[in-house]
């Protein structure tokens, strides 16, 4: 009976200090009249910050940056023969970057065919001017060393630059974002652009996490077949690119056209062996009766 007691008591304390607590939370809280909502706000900064897509964008080619060196370059020196995957982050973000660069190393092991630095060339660009050439060859060695694949440093490429260089760069591909002074950081978007081998817009995966499936293609396209083999070309006749969610779907028609193709082609060859093989014998028959 004694613990009984003490355990109603106990009860009754926590019961009290719920109560209170409601209550307390139900006097700061701002009242509502009649069928009035909480307001649904997000920050401002937010509003300043997105991913638009720019297809077939020209990118200045003239812009100019700093290369993890320190060497002055501009970016058409990137340009001419391959495609191009464009990444803008920075490197003092504390978290998201390092996701999307993550996630780009991940999809670019995902997919064999390709290698960083043979088939394609990577920039990652700075939106921080503050970042120097010494950050960016930091940032180089954590990721190359993660990728693994030989020739990747002479494709894989970590600029800094001025913030006039840098704005019109995010410009040309629809990147938007802003410097949060309350909590200094940038605030941006996720995803990253491939570029066409002359510095136009082809497509953008966003997010974290990108399909290297989606990406190969993406290549492919990209270089208009100078990459990639014929199973590459019959996949790409076999998806086609959402631009609505930065990956590639399944283009159902062309499917149904291939499969009738490859259907008309097996039965085309069965017919063939069968006509052969009846003409042989029937041939084969002629001989033994004129021999007979």
């Amino acid at each position: 009976m004694k613990y009984g007691s003490t355990i109603r008591k106990a009860l009754a304390v926590i019961t009290i200090a719920a109560c209170a607590s409601v209550s307390a939370w139900s006097q700061a809280a701002p009242k509502l009249q009649p069928g009035e909502s909480v307001p649904n706000t997000k920050p401002s900064i937010l509003d300043q910050v997105g991913l638009d897509q720019r297809l077939n964008q020209q990118v200045p080619l003239d812009l100019a940056f700093n290369d993890e060196h320190g060497q002055a370059i501009q970016l058409q020196q990137y340009f001419g023969q391959k495609p191009v995957i464009l990444m803008l982050v920075y490197f003092q973000c504390p978290m998201l970057c390092t996701q999307v660069l993550s996630g780009f190393t991940g999809a670019m092991l995902g997919i064999r065919k390709f290698d960083i630095g043979r088939e394609f060339n990577v920039i990652t660009v700075s939106i921080d001017p503050r970042d120097k050439p010494s950050d960016a060859v930091a940032m180089k060695d954590r990721y190359i060393k993660r990728y693994r694949r030989p020739g990747a440093a002479e494709g894989w490429h970590f600029l800094t630059g001025r913030k006039d260089q840098i704005d019109a760069l995010a410009q040309a591909v629809g990147f938007r974002y802003a410097w949060d002074p309350e909590i200094q950081q940038y605030a941006h978007a996720s995803g990253i652009m491939l570029l066409t081998p002359q510095g136009r817009v082809a497509q953008y995966y966003y997010g974290i996490e990108y399909s290297p499936r989606d990406i190969q293609l993406g290549l492919v396209e990209a270089s208009k077949g100078k990459i990639g083999n014929v199973v590459d070309q019959v996949l790409l006749y076999c998806y086609h690119y959402d631009p609505r969610q930065g990956r590639y779907g399944a283009a159902i028609f062309n499917v149904l056209r291939l499969s009738a193709l490859a259907t008309v082609l097996a039965l085309g060859g069965f017919m063939l062996i069968m006509f052969r093989r009846d003409s042989l014998a029937a041939h084969k028959g002629r001989l033994t009766r004129t021999a007979e």
